[in-house]
C-alpha cells in the first residue's frame, strides 16, 4: 500500500504532563508525517521522552489528545500503539540477549501453527525464519545469522540494526528511535541511520531523538525542538548548527560556547 509522503499520520495535540511539580510536558502541539524523517532535539529534561512516550503509549498525559490518521485515539499501553502499526526503539533495546535474531523479531507476537498444534501453542518456527529473513535482506542488516546465534553474542551496532529491522518489520504508521546511535562507534552509526532512512523512505513516519546534532542535520526533513518541556521551534529549512544550538540553549551559540 503506497502512502502519500508528508500526509500528517500521528498528532499531538496541547499535549501536557507533570511529574508533581515539574512539568515535563506543556502544550506541546506536534504533526508526524509519513514518509518523513522528524528529529526530536533538546537538552536533558526538555521533555523529548516525555512526548515520545506518550505517543507510544507508555505515557498517559494529563491533558491533550493524540490522533492516528486523523482519529482522536486513547492510548492505555504500548500494546495499544502497536496496534495502531506505532513501534518504538528505546535506549535499552528490549532485546532478550540470551534468544537469536528469529526469537526476537517476533518476541510477543510469535506466528502458530495451523489447526491443533497452534491451538495448544505450538509456533511455526518455518515460517518466522522464513519471514525473519525476507525482513533481514531487505533491509540488508549485517548479523552473523538469523538463527543458532543468540543477540547478546552481537556487536553493539548488530543488536541496534536487529532492534531498528524489528521495529520496521512491524511499523506500519510510525516509528520512534530514542538515541539510536548513542553507543556506537562511526561505521555502527552510519548503518543505523541509513537503515532509518530506507524506512522512511517505504513511508513509514520515522522520529528520531538525538542529541548528536551532526547526524541531525544529515538525516532529518524537520526538527522540532523543545525547552523546558515547551516546543520553541519547528525547522524544515535553514537547519545550522549554530540555529539548533541557540534555540535548544535559548542564548545566541556563540555565548553557548564560552
Amino acid at each position: 500500500m503506497s502512502v502519500e509522503k508528508g500526509r500528517v499520520v500521528i498528532e499531538g495535540i496541547g499535549l501536557s504532563k507533570s511529574y508533581g511539580p515539574i512539568t515535563a510536558l506543556d502544550n506541546v502541539d506536534i504533526e508526524i508525517r509519513a514518509g518523513e524523517i522528524t528529529a526530536l532535539v533538546g537538552d536533558n529534561g526538555a521533555g523529548k521522552s516525555t512526548l515520545i512516550k506518550i505517543l507510544a503509549g507508555a505515557v498517559t498525559p494529563d491533558a491533550g489528545e493524540v490522533r492516528v490518521n486523523g482519529e482522536t485515539v486513547v492510548l492505555r499501553t504500548p500494546a495499544d500503539a502497536r496496534d495502531l502499526g506505532i513501534e518504538t526503539i528505546f535506549q535499552d533495546l528490549a532485546l532478550a540477549p540470551d534468544r537469536d535474531v528469529v526469537t526476537n523479531l517476533f518476541l510477543g507476537r510469535e506466528v502458530l501453527r495451523k489447526g491443533l498444534a497452534g491451538k495448544i501453542g505450538m509456533l511455526d518456527r518455518g515460517e518466522m525464519e522464513a519471514q525473519a529473513l525476507t525482513q533481514i535482506d531487505a533491509l540488508g542488516v549485517n548479523i552473523p545469522r538469523s538463527t543458532g546465534v543468540s543477540i547478546g553474542e552481537m556487536s553493539g551496532g548488530q543488536q541496534q540494526s536487529v532492534a531498528v529491522a524489528r521495529g520496521a518489520f512491524w511499523a506500519k504508521t510510525g516509528m520512534f528511535m530514542d538515541e539510536p546511535t548513542a553507543a556506537l562507534g562511526v561505521r555502527e552509526s552510519s548503518r543505523v541511520l541509513q537503515l532509518a532512512r530506507q524506512i522512511a523512505g517505504s513511508g513509514v513516519a520515522v522520529v528520531l531523538i538525538s542529541h548528536i546534532l551532526p547526524h541531525v542535520m544529515e538525516l532529518a526533513d524537520r526538527v522540532v525542538v523543545l525547552r523546558h518541556g515547551q516546543k520553541v521551534a519547528e525547522l524544515t529549512e535553514d537547519i545550522s548548527m549554530d540555529r539548533l544550538v541557540t534555540l535548544i540553549v535559548g542564548v545566541d551559540a556563540h555565548e553557548a560556547a564560552t
